[in-house]
């Protein structure tokens, strides 16, 4: 998998961006949606001037089916929206693509920080010397894990992401690329996120049925905050919760940075499945009285506004029942502060906590709903903007929104990070006890 960076990060300065036609897939819980995007320097003749912002020119999405909670519960069903929305990028890239860049929602992601060193005996510091890291990195994994058991060559974890989070020379902080330098012994501490390996082997498994080769895979909330962070956010820590319909995602990012990531079980499609057993709607009517009448937080006027609601079994000859909207509020709000209390939670047991900032930004779907910004930043006590893609050009209007953050994302990771620098793909499942040590370390060197 790649050498992997986050937004204004060290990759994007050890790796050329690509040029040319690229294409992304976002699986996702509610929809499946496919971008192909076009991508040159801002001055053709110049092969050194920096990379314009890519150009959407087609884009295809379709209501996603055989997906739970992120995970791909019946492949053909997943076949078929996937060929689907592709085929409709296509027809108006007036493209065909063989390749795509795929997000990653499911399979329990895991972030561990691991620290590596090898010697470099006073010479110059090259590509093979971060080649030997990853070369290194994969040994000590292996040694402090152990052989697990489940998945392909004795392990069940893969691994999605390897990105550095600070190299060190002769125990010389705060370097950002150490090519063409000069030292005795080169450090630095990896970010790995690992995921189940039977969640991404059917994921690939539906993808190439489409007869689709796979670029890679990125995790969602990393994907979504390449799009909708600026370069101040990423430095100086910010969490990205990205708001799915089946799943709920975050990443903190620091200098520069995604230095710890998660997922969480439970997305907007939990919030319309609980309206839809609380009014006694079909699911359908309950997304639509999500959409247009819910609010996270209830308002005293609410017990005043009468809205209409159509009953299970009822035929459309019959009227729909007028309920208050004070019922609706009341079952959503408690969903969406449980979602939001979960983070808070994820985030303090990470460690990571006084490196996330005083900033969240919200993306996906399910973070458009009204009120979900001043709930967020009342439950993790931060301050919380809506994110939009905010690095491709050429995106319509319907689909410029947090809802499509992951897709423009995976856009820019394809282009700024191509799997040139990379490291073999299985991780085994390590011991819950390695990590801790590793962090203090991490803090240690940081403050």
């Amino acid at each position: 998998m790649s050498f992997d960076g986050g937004t204004g990060s060290v990759t994007r300065k050890l790796v050329k961006p690509r040029t040319g036609t690229v294409a992304v897939l976002d699986i996702g819980t509610s929809k499946v949606c496919c971008l192909i995007a076009r991508a040159g320097r801002a001055h053709h003749d110049d092969m050194n001037a920096p990379a314009a912002q890519p150009r959407i020119i087609g884009a295809g999405h379709q209501v996603s089916r055989g997906v739970r909670n992120g995970m791909i519960v019946d492949v053909d069903a997943a076949e078929d929206a996937i060929r689907k929305a592709v085929h409709m990028a296509e027809q108006i890239a007036q493209e065909t693509i063989s390749s795509v860049t795929v997000n990653l929602s499911a399979g329990a992601p895991r972030s561990e920080i691991l620290g590596v060193d090898v010697d470099i005996g006073g010479q110059q510091i090259d590509d093979g010397d971060l080649r030997r890291i990853f070369q290194h990195t994969q040994a000590l994994r292996q040694e402090n894990g152990g052989p697990a058991n489940g998945g392909p060559n004795g392990t069940d974890r893969e691994l999605i992401h390897s990105i550095p989070v600070g190299f060190a020379i002769d125990g010389q902080q705060g370097i950002a690329d150490p090519r063409g330098m000069f030292g005795e012994r080169l450090s630095v501490n990896m970010h790995l996120v690992s995921a189940s390996t039977n969640a991404v082997r059917t994921i690939r498994a539906a993808v190439q049925r489409c007869h689709l080769d796979i670029d890679g895979f990125v995790l969602s909330p990393y994907a979504a905050g390449l799009a909708t962070l600026v370069e101040d956010e990423s430095d100086l820590g910010v969490t990205v919760v990205d708001m799915g319909g089946g799943t709920t995602g975050l990443a903190i990012f620091y200098d520069g940075e995604m230095i710890f990531a998660d997922t969480l079980p439970v997305g907007g499609n939990h919030v319309t499945s609980d309206v839809a057993r609380g009014l006694s709607t079909s699911l359908a009517h309950a997304e639509r009285l999500k959409t247009l009448h819910g609010n996270a937080i209830a308002a005293e006027s609410d017990e005043h506004e009468l809205i209409d609601v159509p009953q299970v079994g009822d035929d459309e000859h019959t009227p729909p029942q007028q309920l208050p909207r004070s019922l609706l509020n009341g079952i959503i709000q408690p969903r969406m502060e449980e979602t939001f209390e979960l983070v808070r939670a994820r985030l303090d047991d990470s460690g990571f906590a006084p490196f996330a900032g005083r900033r969240v930004v919200l993306a996906g779907g399910a973070s458009q709903l009204q009120g979900a910004r001043e709930l967020a930043a009342r439950i993790l006590d931060k301050q919380v903007r809506m994110g939009r893609p905010l690095r491709v050009r050429g995106l319509a209007e319907a689909i410029a929104g947090p809802a499509f953050a992951t897709g423009a994302g995976l856009i820019a990771h394809a282009i700024e990070n191509p799997s040139s620098l990379t490291m073999a793909s299985p991780v085994p499942t390590g011991e819950p006890g390695r990590l801790t040590g590793r962090l203090g370390q991490w803090f240690r060197e940081h403050f």
